[in-house]
């Protein structure tokens, strides 16, 4: 991979790792290298190691050098989702009668994976609140292998402390492995607080822009990172060299759209604090919030996502959510535009009836990077209808 200076700061590593200018054109950005196959120099004879696009391509290269200067790390594998990249971590670390430790407010995709998916095959799992290291202590077992954790969680904005489960994942011979999709490597680096493995949906805020889809893998652990490149070619849930393409324009401008979102996000906060339509605020930023001084020790900032609760229930909060203009009614996140939604009906529906199951006022807001006071004024009006 290409060398990464630890002198390079983040947005110049952003713009300039795995990016370099093309050596045959001068072509400043990443070539999209749209094709299937390469031609070799004799049998075995490959230019450039590549042979096959399933197998290896020099866009995707490009992206995956970017991912792991981002993230500290040694590896990175690039796949067409971020649910392909979590299945790829979870098929390379388990086996049948394994036991996974998740969140108990998991994103609802991770949730469905492994409770519908991942049990057939004979994997056991425990939801835990990953802020309560305690709680998660206990729920080790002998046949413990995956400590999973999201910080911030989706939809309820949880803190784990990531060095501190590292230790209780490390002691109990397991992987700690952190979705760290929510705060970007902007915000957070998982691996330089001693996780082994960090997953990404990277269609979220390193794409940036609501256009593409993709995952990420991101680990120092070379044994592992084999096994990862092993499965992300036999099983072929690769991105294309376009999905690639999009993704690494994204992140040239990751740092400043995370200041943006983050800046918007707490006047957001401000403004909903207090509102007498509202109920909690959940945003870690908040002195109040739980796990304010863990995320103030391990993130640079709090990033774009807010959940709040409505007084008067899931139908005032479904009319906060289908009377907002600037906020689109959607799924997903981190993109420039802003997003709301309603988890337990949308993103979350998975999780209904079980322990996981979000509370049904609850309102989940993906900050754009759009003017601030126009994204205050428009919820605000929301909350008026509700």
């Amino acid at each position: 991979m290409t060398e990464r200076p630890a002198r390079y700061g983040f947005q110049t590593r952003a713009i300039h790792i795995g990016q370099e200018p093309d050596p045959h054109t001068g072509s400043v950005i990443v070539p999209i290298h749209a094709t299937s196959t390469y031609a070799q120099d004799g049998v075995g004879g490959l230019r450039g190691g590549y042979e096959y696009s399933r197998t290896g391509n020099p866009t995707r290269t490009a992206l995956e050098e970017c991912l792991a200067a981002l993230e500290g790390g040694q590896h990175a594998r690039a796949f067409a989702s971020g649910m392909a990249a979590t299945d790829v971590v979870l098929r390379s670390l388990c086996r049948p009668g394994d036991h996974v430790i998740i969140p108990n407010d998991a994103y609802g995709g991770t949730f469905r994976l492994i409770d519908k998916v991942l049990s057939q095959w004979g994997v056991e799992h425990t939801p835990v609140a990953v802020s309560d290291v305690d709680a998660v202590r206990a729920a080790v077992r002998p046949n413990t292998k995956v400590l999973w954790c999201e910080t911030p969680t989706n939809p309820l904005l949880n803190i784990a402390d990531i060095a501190q489960l590292a230790e209780v994942a490390h002691s109990a011979g397991a992987k700690l492995v952190v979705d760290n999709t929510f705060a970007s490597p902007y915000l957070q680096t998982p691996l330089e607080l001693g996780a082994d493995v960090v997953v990404h949906s990277t269609t979220k805020y390193l794409g940036g822009h609501s256009d593409v889809v993709g995952g990420a893998v991101i680990t120092s652990d070379g044994e592992f990172a084999e096994r990862v490149a092993f499965l992300q070619n036999a099983a072929g849930a690769v991105p294309g060299p376009f999905d690639a393409w999009l993704t690494l324009r994204g992140i040239k401008t990751l740092g400043v759209r995370m200041e943006r979102h983050s800046d918007n996000a707490e006047r957001i906060v401000q403004a909903l604090t207090h509102h007498p339509k509202v109920g909690m605020v959940l945003y870690p930023g908040l002195a109040e919030h739980p796990g304010h001084e863990v995320a103030a020790k391990q993130m640079r900032r709090f990033g774009g996502m807010v959940s709040f609760t409505v007084h008067g229930g899931a139908e005032a909060a479904l009319r906060v959510c289908a009377n907002t203009t600037l906020f689109t009614l959607a799924e997903s996140l981190g993109g420039v535009e802003s997003l709301i939604e309603h988890p337990g009906k949308m993103t979350h529906a998975s999780t209904a009836g079980s322990l996981l199951e979000v509370p049904d006022d609850l309102v989940r807001v993906s900050v754009g990077i759009e003017d601030g006071e126009d994204l205050v004024a428009d919820l605000l009006a929301a909350l008026d209808q509700a």
